[in-house]
């Protein structure tokens, strides 16, 4: 169950979850918790299992119907069973975008390509480190 956490963001098990998602230099977890308390487009949920915190999720609306995922993580205990994509497709559930987007590195892509999501490079944004932008088009039923 994904559950909004933006008033735990002191919690130290949050501040776990964020450092296994950014880029890990000094500073920066603090500077993302700030982000996401002080900027009112960002939100942030949690995603619990029998009231343990499993995995998180942070995002932001466009006005065209497109969620930007700007970090996703699991505790490392959890992943690979499934946690992750949970995550997104209850994300997709509750706020019903029209389209997922992401930044992302080598090391996540396959997660994203294998629930989906189109891979594009980006080139090397950074001195030595490729980027990708992953895009999941959510499809009309009618």
């Amino acid at each position: 169950m994904l559950i909004d956490i933006k008033s735990k963001l002191e919690d130290p098990s949050i501040h776990e979850l964020i450092e296994l998602a950014i880029f890990p230099e000094p500073g920066r977890v603090e500077k993302v918790i700030e982000s996401y308390k002080n900027d009112s487009t960002q939100e942030i949920m949690g995603y619990y299992s029998e009231e343990e915190l499993i995995g998180l999720i942070g995002y932001r609306m466009h006005g065209n119907n497109t969620l930007e995922l700007m970090h996703i993580a699991v505790v490392p205990e959890e992943q690979g069973h499934g946690y992750g994509r949970g995550i997104i497709l209850e994300i997709l559930h509750q706020k019903s975008p029209s389209k997922i987007i992401v930044e992302t590195d080598e090391d996540a892509i396959n997660f994203y390509r294998n629930i989906g999501f189109t891979i594009e490079s980006l080139g090397e944004k950074y001195p030595g480190v490729e980027r990708f932008k992953c895009t999941y088009e959510v499809e009309e039923y009618e």
